[in-house]
């Protein structure tokens, strides 16, 4: 069946693949199912966030192509995401990144045209640069003419951009939908998918993935190697009655499980995919045989070739533990190798 022609790049954003794992869980009793938000066109899960925070004031008149000016705070997908929009629509994008910003991200925004701000400070009371960074991005709106700061930490456009994400999760299933595996950053994912379940009384068990050493839950704050889940600053949008489940996971469990994933499945997943893959691992006795599980994989592992791929990175920084992932295992196999999956 021939597929439409979109109307530009904006519209392939959302409608990513739901696709089941089969060989990660061995012995697990219950269906596992991964939302592959990396066939994004920017990428991640990020491209969702971004066009509903842009196109809802583009289309209120707040913000003016060729006029208005977006500030944002990000050093990893959310800037690639707004980028990308701010590009399609002529609209001028400053992002204010960090000195642990990768070279790919800052190459990535070069392309499409952003003036980067690096902060190289960090904040004197967590040690980390998020805090350092809102401080520049406060001070930028405050000075330039035009600015509109998205604010994804606090904007409530945020989490509506998720209703989506969760109904089509939904549909995909039928609405059977047992376990829902999120990982946490800003909460904006978990809060708009927790929010699409309450208004149509799915009978979904909502688990938040964060890191160990996140402030989000209040844990105590500890050194994080691994980006894209967790936060040093709680974010505003945190509502915790949104997760049923908390599940921490450390940065190693979240290095193993995406190397577990990439030679078991074939799938070269991001850090906070691999940390939803880990939480499940974690969680998977408490949960009943039959059940359908969701896990959202926000990005794809590309962008973190230099780290959770590279061995000497994991050797520098845990040490040798390659045989956590090296492990045989039988497989199901897969129907297109037989007979009858050909003929199918």
């Amino acid at each position: 069946m021939s597929r439409p022609v979109l109307n530009g790049i904006l519209d392939t954003i959302g409608d990513t693949p739901l696709v089941e794992l089969t060989n990660v869980f061995p012995g697990f009793g219950s269906r596992v199912f991964a939302k592959m938000e990396r066939f994004n066109p920017g990428g991640s899960i990020k491209d969702r966030s971004a066009l509903n925070m842009l196109l809802t004031r583009i289309r209120q008149g707040e913000l003016v192509p060729g006029r208005s000016v977006v500030v944002e705070s990000s050093s990893g997908n959310l800037a690639i995401g707004i980028a990308q929009i701010c590009k399609y629509f002529g609209i001028d994008f400053i992002c204010v990144v960090d000195a642990k910003t990768t070279t790919q991200n800052l190459a990535l925004l070069s392309a499409y045209g952003a003036r980067v701000e690096v902060v190289r400070t960090p904040d004197p009371v967590t040690g980390e640069y998020l805090g350092a960074r809102l401080d520049l991005v406060r001070e930028l709106v405050a000075t330039v003419p035009g600015a509109y700061w998205p604010n994804q930490y606090a904007n409530p456009l945020n989490p509506q951009a998720h209703h989506q994400t969760m109904r089509e999760i939904a549909e995909a299933l039928n609405g059977e939908v047992d376990y829902l595996f999120s990982p946490v950053s800003t909460f904006g994912t978990l809060l708009g998918c927790a929010q699409y379940i309450d208004q149509h009384a799915l009978p979904t068990t909502v688990v938040a993935v964060d890191a160990v050493g996140s402030a989000i839950f209040g844990q105590p704050h500890a050194r994080r190697l691994i980006p894209g889940h967790g936060a040093s600053v709680r974010p505003a949008l945190v509502d915790p009655s949104a997760a049923d489940e908390v599940v921490h996971v450390s940065d190693l469990d979240c290095l193993v499980a995406c190397r577990r994933m990439v030679n078991r499945e074939g799938i070269l997943v991001g850090g906070s995919s691999g940390a939803a893959a880990a939480a499940l691992e974690k969680f998977r006795g408490r949960i009943p045989d039959g059940s359908n599980c969701v896990l959202v994989f926000p990005d794809g592992g590309d962008r973190y070739l230099d780290t959770i791929y590279s061995d000497s990175w994991v050797a520098t920084n845990f040490g040798e533990v390659s045989h956590l992932w090296k492990r045989s295992l039988t497989t199901t196999p897969d129907p297109r190798l037989t007979a009858a999956g050909a003929g199918a």
